[in-house]
């Protein structure tokens, strides 16, 4: 058996990794949950852009991203806190 190793040049730069920070999906009852918002309200606030989009899972499964619904609640609490200061 022939075996074939993969030569790199001597002055190649390795590639970098891909570094996302560690997040996960949330499926709709959590998403309610978490915000306290209605499935309703959810998909109106999408259809204005003023929440996040979900992710096609494949099918007809969605989900959002944990990471992205976090930062929106903290814009809302910094608009809260940003509303009292004027």
């Amino acid at each position: 058996m022939l075996s074939v190793a993969a030569k790199t040049p001597p002055n190649a730069v390795p590639p970098m990794p891909l570094n996302f920070p560690r997040d996960r999906f949330m499926r709709l009852p959590e998403v309610i949950h978490t915000t306290g918002l209605s499935r309703s309200t959810i998909y109106e606030l999408i259809s204005r852009r003023q929440f996040p989009a979900q992710l096609s899972l494949g099918g007809k499964n969605v989900a959002w991203m944990a990471s992205e619904i976090e930062e929106w609640m903290n814009e809302r609490i910094a608009d809260r806190y940003q509303g009292a200061q004027s």
